[in-house]
């Protein structure tokens, strides 16, 4: 076991985090091209509880490439969430599909639902496309419902951090208040054992990639 680098101290609280995270909840972030804002978003997903972040490229698979080396230095939330990149819609959606049993986008139509108004208990994929294009015509028929975040000012628009950021501290209400969250750390739960184990695999090759010369 690779813990033996780690305080008594930062094994506890890795382990409740481990304990309180969210399995069978993820971000699908399309076409999103700043490097900051997807480091937003997974800061914003590890501080609820989200360990899987699927990045879908599907107009310029390039920048798959680039955002792998930029995200290294935009966010240290890196080493707590997987990031998953994809530069084909299908094969991106098709794994979303196995791993979650509804996918809901912010995608704006006549049958989109207030945020307010879903049961985000239940095992779900959020999708975002980025600012300027939103969801491609691509991947709109693979989502299972629309939603809308209600705002009230002039200005009807948010930042994709945002954005996320509001979508899963919703879920994150609605899960505390379901008694979903402070479990027990169980040694003896492969899903436990398994995260565990594979966090603190990258957090010690995060620790060696900054100390080479």
């Amino acid at each position: 076991m690779v813990d033996r680098f780690l305080t008594e101290e930062r094994k506890i609280k890795l382990q409740h985090a481990v304990a309180n995270s969210q399995l069978n909840a993820a971000i699908v972030l399309e076409n999103v091209h700043d490097p900051h804002n997807i480091g937003a978003v997974l800061r914003s997903c590890d501080s609820v509880g989200i360990r899987d972040v699927f990045v879908l490229y599907n107009e310029d698979s390039e920048n798959a490439r680039k955002l792998s080396v930029g995200l290294n230095s935009s966010s240290g939330a890196l080493k707590w969430v997987n990031v998953h990149f994809y530069d084909d819609t299908d094969s991106c959606m098709s794994e979303v599909r196995n791993r979650y049993k509804l996918i809901a986008g912010t995608h704006l139509s006549e049958e989109s639902v207030s945020l307010y108004e879903m049961d985000l208990t239940s095992s779900v994929a959020f999708v975002f496309g980025n600012e300027r294009d939103g969801i491609s015509n691509n991947l709109k028929p693979y989502l299972d419902t629309n939603f809308i975040i209600p705002q009230f000012g002039m200005v009807q628009s948010l930042n994709i951090s945002v954005a996320c950021a509001v979508t899963v501290f919703e879920m994150a209400r609605q899960r505390l208040q379901s008694g979903m969250y402070d479990p027990e750390f169980n040694p003896e739960n492969s899903n436990h054992k398994n995260l565990y184990e594979g966090l603190i695999e990258n957090h010690y090759n995060s620790l060696k990639s900054k100390t080479r010369v």
